[in-house]
C-alpha cells in the first residue's frame, strides 16, 4: 500500500479509537503550569503528571524548600511533553499501531 492510498475502514476506525483515547489522557501544559503557580510548593504540578515520588517529597520538603519549586519552572513543560510522549506510545503500541512520533 502506497501513501497516497486511503486506510481500510477497520484500520481508519482502529485508530481514531487510539486518538481517542490518547485524547482522553493527554496532559496539558497550562495547566501543569497554573497547578505550579497555585500549588508548586507541595507538589500538584507533579502529582498532574504522575511523579507521585516526587510529589510526596516535594509535599512533605516544602518543594525543597523551594528549590525544587524554582527549578520546575524550567522544566515542567519538557516534563509534559515526556510524559505524553510515553502514553501515546503506550496506546498506539496497545491498538497495534506503529507510531511516527507526532
Amino acid at each position: 500500500m502506497t501513501a497516497a492510498e486511503p486506510l481500510p475502514e477497520w484500520e481508519r476506525l482502529r485508530v481514531l479509537r487510539a486518538e481517542h483515547e490518547f485524547a482522553s489522557v493527554r496532559k496539558e501544559t497550562r495547566v501543569a503550569y497554573i497547578l505550579w503557580g497555585l500549588t508548586g510548593l507541595i507538589g500538584g504540578h507533579r502529582f498532574y503528571l504522575g511523579d507521585t515520588w516526587r510529589s510526596v517529597a516535594m509535599l512533605f520538603t516544602l518543594g525543597g524548600l523551594g528549590v525544587w519549586t524554582l527549578a520546575d519552572v524550567f522544566f515542567v513543560g519538557r516534563r509534559v511533553r515526556a510524559v505524553n510522549r510515553d502514553r501515546r506510545a503506550m496506546i498506539m503500541a496497545r491498538y497495534g499501531i506503529l507510531d511516527n512520533g507526532c
